[in-house]
């Protein structure tokens, strides 16, 4: 019976061996504080993107793609590690830096690098030191800044702060490997850095398979475009800003044909977080067309692009399910072959995509947990709290709105989050408060 069966299930399970088999190079472009409305492809009709929009049309583009927080750090911190930020409990990332995603793919064979911002090592004295320094965490090589392009800075993040703003106010330094290269750095060349480096990096790995993150500061306050790309946006310094972005995503895609290894090379585009729009046109995006941004838990805090590229192996196409980035670790462990993931520990909520990326299949996830109080299940999402983003000029928090009963939308039909359902839906609510109980 068992001689019957088994190569009926082998036949099934032949298009993901038949993936893991080809560990395809993966190139995970990650921009920070992009919003969800800030692309052509995502109906920007100022900023000019053509190269992402290009991505996409090859691609797929994900219309409910997740960040895994509504910040910096909560967000690469999901994604590193395939657990949520609430949930670490007493196992931080610090104690097991192994089990991390970049360790993970260095043990499948993969050369890795980073190149930009890493912001999980918080702000040592010395982050050269520091035992969260990339180099500690599986990567062969680093090339950038250890966190945000606004910290060391001013005392405070301000609205006026941003508007003054020069690459000598914020003492970032930029760091290669253990090697502080450039304090303070010019910002206004760190795209075009990275994207050199990037190209460097790929011709220099093409006989290798190789895992390439390239995490821009940009389009983070305080903003900077090299001079090739200023005033050339219709939508003043922040577009100029994006529109860099979208070059050296170009410049990326070139690098990867001239090297000979577009179809064996899947690259990913998104943002680690919605916009920070309460600073203003001048120096943040959008999230249109919904509600909120970084930050809150509204849509616009955590949907963000998403976009998935590999020539001759994903089909183009519009995906409307759910994905994170929290999900990464999962889907890339299919496609390298990896068996050991760290299901038991606090906070694992990683889940393999590969099925909609390789087959079209509908998504695996049907649900997000934004939070302990905030959660999606299919089309419905509730609020059990709700906060405004911090004052531009002061930098104060506003108070935590608290819900009972919770908020509840039907993000299918009002993806703005406008129209509260609870009272006409008790029973939808009900069932999502238990399913968030038992995602804690």
């Amino acid at each position: 019976m068992l001689l019957r069966i088994l190569p009926i299930f082998l036949y099934l399970l032949s298009p993901y061996l038949e993936a893991a088999a080809k560990k395809p190079n993966i190139i995970l472009i990650f921009v920070d504080d992009l919003g969800y409305g800030d692309l052509a492809c995502y109906g920007n009709e100022k900023i000019k993107t053509p190269n992402i929009d290009q991505l996409a049309s090859e691609g797929q583009r994900w219309t409910s793609f997740y960040a895994s927080g509504p910040a910096c750090v909560a967000s690469r911190t999901g994604m590193m590690s395939g657990r949520h930020s609430t949930q670490l409990g007493s196992q931080p990332l610090r104690n097991d830096r192994s089990a991390l995603l970049p360790a993970m793919l260095k043990r499948q064979g993969y050369a890795t690098a980073i190149l930009g911002k890493w912001h999980l090592a918080g702000y040592p004295k010395d982050f050269t030191k520091a035992p969260m320094h990339p180099l500690e965490c599986g990567f062969d090589y680093h090339f950038g800044t250890p966190g945000s392009n606004d910290a060391p800075g001013p005392p405070k993040q301000t609205l006026d702060a941003f508007n003054t703003a020069t690459s000598d106010t914020w003492k970032i330094p930029l760091i290669r490997g253990r090697d502080v290269v450039e304090n303070p750095a010019d910002q206004s060349l760190f795209t075009q850095r990275y994207t050199k480096e990037a190209i460097q990096w790929i011709e220099d790995h093409k006989e290798d398979t190789f895992f390439l993150y390239l995490a821009h500061n940009m389009p983070h306050v305080p903003i900077f475009a090299s001079h090739d790309f200023q005033a050339k946006s219709d939508a003043g310094v922040y577009g100029d800003v994006v529109e860099e972005i979208d070059w050296s995503v170009g410049e990326v895609m070139k690098a990867v044909k001239s090297a000979g290894v577009e179809e064996d090379t899947l690259i990913i585009f998104t943002s680690d977080n919605g916009p920070w729009t309460v600073f203003g046109p001048r120096h943040a995006g959008t999230a249109k067309p919904l509600r909120g941004q970084k930050g809150t838990t509204w849509e616009g805090g955590f949907r963000v692009p998403g976009i998935f590229r590999w020539p001759g192996t994903i089909e183009p196409a519009t995906i409307d399910g759910i994905g994170v980035n929290i999900d990464f670790y999962a889907t890339f462990a299919t496609l390298t072959g990896e068996r050991e993931l760290p299901r038991n520990k606090p906070g694992w909520m990683s889940t393999d995509l590969t099925p909609t990326l390789l087959e079209g299949e509908p998504s695996p996830r049907t649900t997000w947990f934004y939070s302990p109080d905030v959660y999606r299940s299919g089309k419905f999402k509730i609020h059990r709290t709700t906060r405004q983003p911090t004052n531009p000029h002061t930098r104060e928090r506003t108070p935590i709105a608290r819900h009972d009963p919770p908020l509840l939308y039907n993000l299918d039909e009002d993806i703005r989050e406008l129209d509260n359902i609870a009272g006409g839906h008790p029973e939808v609510v009900s069932r999502l408060l238990k399913e968030l109980e038992a995602a804690q």
